[in-house]
C-alpha cells in the first residue's frame, strides 16, 4: 500500500455518538478512495474510551489514539505526532465533510503551492433548534458562513482569508512548526477548548503559522461541509459564553504575535464613549458587548499572570 496523501485527524472529547457516527459516515462517503488516506481519532480524556463505540473497521488506515491531557490544543498536537502524510485536514466531530472534499482538499494542494493553510467557506448549519432571529448577527461565532468568494493572503490577522478549524488543510511542515511553537511557548496552550472552556483562536495561531514559514493562507468556498448544531448552542447562556471565550483568546493571540500589545487606557473620553454606546446598544448587543468585554478583561489578567510567572 502507498504512503497517504492525506491524514484526517479528528479530536473528540466525550463525543455526542450520533454526531460523531455522522462525522464517520461523511468520511465513509468521500470520493478519495480511503487507500489514499488515514484516519486517525485522537480520543481526549473521554470518560466513556471512545474506541469501543465505533467501528472503524470499514478504513484500511484507521485507528484511535489516546490524548490524556484535556484541551484541544493537546489533542491536535497529539494528531499532528501521529500524521503521516503530507497534508494534514483536522475535522471536528460535529462536522460532515462534503464527499469531494478530501478530494478538492488534495486538488487546492497542488494548484496553491504558495498556500500552507486553508479551509471552509461554506459551513453550512444543521440546528437541532432554530435559532432566534435576534441572534443572526453573531452566527459567525459558531462557525456558520457562506463566503461570498475565494480569499487568500500572507498577512497576519487577515481574518477573511483565514480558515476556522472545522475542516482546516494544513501541510505537514507546517503543522510541525506550530506544534515546536506550541512546545516552546506554553502560554499557547491558553488558546483552544479545555473541557468546559470555550476559549477559541488556536486554528488562528496554527493558520498564522504558515504566514511565518512564508506561507500564506486561503479560505474556499469548494470546501463545504455541514456543521451540526446541538440546541444548547442556540442558548443565550451558551452565545455568551463563547462570546467571552472568544474574545480573551483573541486578545492573547494578539499578545503573543504582537509583545508590544497593552490593555486600552481608560479615561474620562473612553468612559463617556462606553456610556453612549450602552444607551444605543439593542439588550441583546449588551450583553454581547459586556460577554466580550469580560472576555477581554480575563485575557490580560492570564497574560499578566503568565509574564509574571516567565520573570520570577
Amino acid at each position: 500500500m502507498n504512503p497517504p496523501q492525506i491524514s484526517v485527524i479528528i479530536c473528540t472529547h466525550n463525543p455526542r455518538a450520533d454526531y460523531l457516527g455522522r462525522t464517520l459516515d461523511g468520511l465513509r462517503s468521500q470520493e478519495l478512495s480511503a487507500g489514499e488516506w488515514e484516519l486517525v481519532l485522537v480520543d481526549n480524556a473521554s470518560p466513556e474510551p471512545v474506541a469501543p463505540r465505533f467501528d472503524l473497521g470499514w478504513h484500511p488506515r484507521a485507528r484511535v489514539v489516546v490524548e490524556p491531557e484535556m484541551g484541544l490544543t493537546a489533542a491536535r498536537l497529539r494528531g499532528i505526532s501521529e500524521a503521516s502524510a503530507p497534508l494534514l485536514v483536522f475535522v471536528d466531530d460535529d462536522n460532515v465533510l462534503s464527499a469531494d472534499y478530501l478530494k478538492r482538499a488534495l486538488s487546492l494542494a497542488a494548484l496553491w503551492p504558495m498556500l500552507g493553510v486553508w479551509g471552509s467557506g461554506t459551513y453550512t448549519p444543521e440546528w437541532e433548534q432554530e435559532p432566534p432571529a435576534e441572534f443572526a448577527p453573531y452566527l459567525a461565532y459558531l462557525a456558520v458562513q457562506q463566503i461570498p468568494r475565494d480569499r487568500w493572503s500572507n498577512r497576519l490577522f487577515d481574518y477573511d482569508a483565514t480558515p476556522a478549524g472545522a475542516g482546516i488543510c494544513v501541510r505537514a511542515p507546517v503543522a510541525q512548526a506550530y506544534a515546536a511553537k506550541v512546545r516552546t511557548d506554553p502560554r499557547r496552550k491558553l488558546l483552544g477548548r479545555t473541557g468546559a472552556s470555550l476559549s477559541g483562536c488556536e486554528d488562528h495561531d496554527l493558520a498564522f503559522t504558515a504566514i511565518d514559514t512564508g506561507l500564506g493562507t486561503g479560505v474556499f468556498k469548494s470546501l463545504s461541509l455541514v456543521h451540526l448544531m446541538p440546541r444548547g448552542r442556540v442558548a443565550e447562556s451558551y452565545l455568551l459564553r463563547l462570546v467571552d471565550g472568544h474574545a480573551c483568546s483573541s486578545v492573547i493571540l494578539h499578545a503573543l504575535r504582537d509583545p508590544t500589545a497593552r490593555p486600552p487606557r481608560r479615561n474620562l473620553l473612553s468612559w463617556v464613549r462606553e456610556t453612549r454606546l450602552r444607551r444605543a446598544l439593542s439588550p441583546i448587543a449588551l450583553k454581547i458587548h459586556d460577554a466580550k468585554r469580560r472576555g477581554e478583561a480575563r485575557a490580560w489578567a492570564l497574560i499578566r499572570s503568565s509574564s509574571e510567572q516567565k520573570v520570577t
